[in-house]
């Protein structure tokens, strides 16, 4: 730990020193920022006192990630997860564009913690700007050991998922696994693999400088540091933010310019989070304790400020279609369940009867059925469109919803 080198814990921590132009930090100010690549030694211990959470989604404790591929004491592989497949989150992407090497050297201390002389850069189609950057990053570095590499593939919503993207890394479709081993146990050619999100391992970069009673100056005991969010629709000044855990949601908000004109709701945690109506939202913090409260997580670290002039069961629709048509299609609860979950939803905005009672019951068939999170994430989804829309519903059985529709929400992407 670089006790010398530590700033002030404040903001910005991921985005410190990074140039007003655009243009990625190279090695030499990376490091005049930063300071020099520490050394590895107790960093498993530093991130575990640290409370580290995975940023990827999940929010699986970062700690129990590299203790249980170090505990394989053979051959491991580290995987830097930038399949940001998440349409309405580009907060990797700016992070990988913007700071690079903060990215890289916290997979370099991963891998020499972990054991691990191979480190695959996983990036999808998707990311063309930041490929070249990642690229031009890896040939300024000389990590001792340890071979990288940059592997492009397929975009897709359920490519970041863990064991999709390996299958994907291996040359297969990006489907999720069904059964053990986990990749902890078994991954990238047989071999333990840690796969760690974009900006977990920019977190770990800096912990191991700055250590973990710095982290945990921001943010609560349970849930401690910053994280990036990335905050779209109708605000003043979208773009991606980072934020304290416990940080108010209407401040948040503010940070992005504020909202323009009144909201009609808020998405919070992406396409696997839930919509939120305003008065429900006043009052919340940016924590998973606190969301919770209205059925909702930080999840992707996605915000969207839904227009109240937007019908939001026209886009809860488009949502709900564009997370069945990601299936990775190998379940059938999933392919079969979220296509009628989306059905019911367009039947809804047409006005061609009262599907809900149908769409309860899908929701019940989908729920838990699946190789992974997508039935789950989708369902939740749809079920908090129900319940934030039920007046809009309403409103369209009786032909009268005078919302405007279009792409309010973009679903071709992340931006």
């Amino acid at each position: 730990m670089s006790a010398a080198l530590a700033p002030e814990a404040g903001l910005p921590r991921l985005f410190a020193g990074i140039r007003r132009d655009g243009l990625p930090l190279q090695l030499g100010a990376h490091a005049a920022t930063h300071g020099p690549l520490p050394s590895p030694r107790g960093l498993i211990e530093l991130v575990t006192a640290s409370g580290l959470r995975g940023r990827g989604g999940g929010g699986f404790p970062t700690g129990r990630k590299l203790t249980a591929v170090a505990a394989a004491r053979r051959r491991t592989v580290v995987v830097v997860n930038g399949a940001e497949g998440e349409p309405v989150s580009f907060k990797d992407k700016l992070l990988l564009r913007r700071a690079p090497h903060l990215v890289l050297d916290g997979a370099a201390l991963a891998a020499a913690a972990v054991g691990a002389r191979e480190a695959v850069v996983a990036l999808d189609r998707s990311a063309g700007e930041e490929i070249g950057v990642v690229s031009g990053a890896l040939d300024e570095r000389r990590d001792r050991g340890l071979s990288w590499r940059l592997v492009v593939v397929p975009a897709g919503f359920v490519t970041g998922e863990e064991t999709a993207l390996l299958s994907a890394l291996e040359g297969r479709d990006a489907k999720p696994s069904f059964t053990p081993p986990r990749p902890f146990e078994r991954g990238l050619r047989g071999a333990p693999t840690l796969v760690q999100n974009v900006e977990t391992l920019a977190h770990v970069a800096l912990i191991a400088r700055h250590g973990p009673e710095w982290f945990r100056a921001l943010g609560t005991r349970q849930e401690p540091g910053s994280a990036l969010f990335t905050v779209s629709g109708g605000v003043g000044r979208p773009g991606v933010y980072e934020a304290a855990f416990g940080t108010p949601l209407r401040a948040l908000v503010e940070q992005a310019g504020g909202v323009r004109g009144q909201a009609g709701a808020f998405l919070l945690g992406g396409f696997f989070g839930s919509w939120v109506d305003p008065a429900a939202a006043e009052g919340l913090s940016l924590l998973d304790a606190d969301l919770a409260r209205a059925g909702a997580a930080v999840g992707a670290g996605a915000v969207v400020v839904l227009p109240a002039a937007a019908c939001g069961l026209d886009q809860s629709a488009r949502v709900a279609r564009y997370l069945a048509e990601e299936s990775a299609g190998q379940c059938g609860p999933c392919v079969h369940g979220l296509a009628a979950l989306a059905g019911a939803l367009e039947t809804l905005v047409a006005g061609r009867g009262d599907s809900r009672g149908d769409a309860l019951r899908w929701l019940e068939q989908v729920r838990g059925r699946g190789a992974c999170r997508h039935p789950d994430g989708a369902s939740r989804f749809v079920e908090s469109s129900l319940e934030v829309f039920a007046g809009e519903v309403e409103l369209h059985l009786r032909g009268r919803c005078g919302g405007r529709r279009g792409e309010f929400i973009p679903t071709g992407g992340a931006a």
